[in-house]
């Protein structure tokens, strides 16, 4: 069962979480500074004992080195990412939730995901799979804003994994809960 609140945490300390909630109050103070300077606050007021492994124009990815990351919204749009990935992970139909990459947990401003290691190279194959799992979540009602290579991951037996999620958007009228075996693989 994820954990959906700040009471508790499988993988954060209560002096982590209370960091990270610091970061949040903080974070709404300066809604106009630009993403990097926002960055480089955030892990300035965070002093998270992990490694900084990533980051994109909304979010910081910290690696928990037990096979977990641990994201942290740096603007509003990192908190919707947040949300939507966890909201999503945990709602998708089976079709599409096994190339989603798993959420935990989640926080206020923070999920914990699966870390997954190996990046999808570009490639004619990729890139054929990369279509081909656009036309599956377009299918499932979900409508994959910023899905490209580089938020794909590889798993142990080659199947895309998509990785960062966080803009992906649910249809109102799609087809999420309903079997439909003429979706084509992603494989």
């Amino acid at each position: 069962m994820p954990i959906t609140n700040d009471k508790g945490s499988s993988f954060l300390s209560s002096k982590e979480i209370g960091s990270i909630n610091a970061w949040i109050s903080e974070m709404k103070k300066y809604p106009l500074l630009i993403p990097t300077k926002k960055r480089k606050l955030a892990q300035r007021t965070l002093e998270l004992p992990y490694k900084l492994i990533g980051n994109g124009l909304n979010r910081i990815v910290y690696d928990l080195d037990n096979g977990y990351v641990l994201k942290i919204a740096f603007s509003e749009i990192g908190l919707i990412s947040n949300g939507q990935e966890f909201s999503l992970y945990h709602s998708a139909h089976p079709d599409i939730k096994q190339y989603l990459c798993p959420v935990k947990e989640k926080g206020q401003g923070w999920i914990v995901m699966k870390k997954m290691e190996r990046k999808a190279p570009i490639n004619l194959e990729n890139l054929q799979k990369l279509s081909t799992l656009t036309m599956k979540f377009l299918l499932r009602g979900i409508i994959p804003v910023d899905l490209r290579l580089a938020n794909i991951a590889l798993s142990h037996d080659n199947e895309m994994v998509v990785i960062d999620y966080g803009l992906f958007i649910k249809a109102l009228h799609g087809k999420t809960d309903q079997s439909n075996d003429d979706v084509p693989s992603a494989k």
